[in-house]
């Protein structure tokens, strides 16, 4: 079976654990190569380790970038192209939480949230929109969340940051459609990570009772979900929001 992202370069950011993690096997799988932007060094070579022993070959590199500033981004994202050659493929998947309730909300939680969640999604995507353009052929896909369509008692800030992504992308994709750029948004809902692993017993047994499915969601649920928008059968899809949330927002 031909393999959906056979030669293509993607860019994966938070790539070393979670949704990040699993989006960057099945990229691999699919036939891309992939780099990850990220910041934990440890686990990001235990993910390319984990690639090369299953694949035999070089398909996966770890860079160690602060996504959130702008002049370690286009130092990597232009040592990327100079090694590669291209970049066909942008997940922005990176992000942070500092959850507490708005009257007690500090500062710099709420600024740290922002800035690790949203203006890193802009410093990624205008790094890569000028070898895109010039291409002419371009997938960029922003990871939001169903917090921002629908909002959460105590993380106003990371609402804050994901209705932003999704405001950024519809906006972007309306400016790059015309270049064959696709700019799309997954939205997860509830998904079995370390995020949600905190959560107690009880707790989870709250989340399980909203979602219609009756499950928490898997990293492979938006994972598959990335890759169908990474590949060609979405060609004619941007500007869209994908929730994968088990039916949690309809």
């Amino acid at each position: 079976m031909e393999q959906m992202l056979e030669g293509k370069v993607a860019l994966v950011t938070g790539g070393e654990s979670g949704i990040g993690r699993s989006i960057v096997l099945k990229f691999v799988e699919q036939g891309a190569k992939v780099v990850i932007f990220g910041l934990n060094q440890e686990l990001g070579s235990q993910v390319v380790a984990e690639i090369q022993k299953a694949c035999g070959e070089d398909k996966a590199s770890f860079y160690r970038i602060d996504v959130s500033n702008s002049d370690e981004v286009n130092n990597g994202v232009q040592q990327v192209l100079d090694t590669c050659g291209h970049i066909d493929i942008l997940v922005n998947n990176a992000g942070i939480t500092r959850d507490g309730l708005l009257m007690r909300m500090k500062q710099e939680d709420w600024d740290a949230v922002l800035k690790v969640n949203l203006k890193s999604c802009f410093n990624m995507c205008q790094a890569v929109m000028r070898p895109m353009i010039k291409a002419r052929s371009g997938k960029i896909i922003n990871m939001a969340s169903v917090v921002g369509l629908m909002g959460n008692a105590g993380q106003v800030n990371y609402a804050a940051s994901k209705a932003g992504v999704i405001g950024f992308s519809k906006s972007l994709a309306k400016e790059v459609a015309a270049r064959n750029v696709c700019v799309n948004c997954i939205a997860p809902g509830y998904i079995d990570t370390m995020m949600t692993q905190a959560l107690s017993d009880q707790q989870r047994e709250a989340v399980v009772q909203q979602i219609p499915i009756g499950r928490l969601g898997q990293p492979e649920d938006v994972a598959t979900v990335a890759v169908f928008l990474a590949s060609e059968w979405s060609a004619y899809i941007t500007g869209q929001v994908i929730t994968v949330d088990g039916g949690m927002v309809m």
